[in-house]
């Protein structure tokens, strides 16, 4: 079971050249078993709202149609989540990246990202 960065959603949906040859594998290989915590669809909102990220459709749309094409799942945020991401051991203190990590190390997925500050976390297995 895999979390998807949001990134890594974003590369997959429109642009699978910017995926690693792993990545691409472990989506394969993950089929029906691929996941997004909620602020990733906050992330990809935001960036498209301040003109950072052109979408086809509006990020609802979008999502909605990227989710059900890929076969994603997306994991709610809830207090749990909010409170474990405090305490993740990242170089840096981007909210999202610790809600994803906290998202994965809740319910035991390996992140998927490229993001070279995720992947130094010990707490959560990250792969690219």
């Amino acid at each position: 079971m895999i979390l998807l960065d949001t990134c890594t959603l974003l590369w997959l949906a429109a642009d699978q050249r910017k995926l690693s040859a792993h990545s691409k594998a472990q989506i394969k290989k993950n089929a029906g078993a691929l996941y997004v915590s909620a602020i990733t669809a906050f992330e990809i909102a935001l960036k498209h709202s301040k003109g950072r990220l052109a979408l086809p459709l509006a990020p609802e749309a979008w999502l909605e149609r990227a989710f059900a094409f890929h076969g994603v799942a997306e994991i709610p945020m809830d207090w749990r989540i909010a409170a474990r991401s405090t305490r993740m051991a990242v170089p840096h203190a981007d909210p999202c990246d610790r809600i994803i990590l906290a998202t994965a190390a809740l319910h035991d997925l390996a992140v998927l990202t490229p993001d070279p500050l995720m992947k130094v976390c010990p707490d959560v297995r990250v792969e690219w």
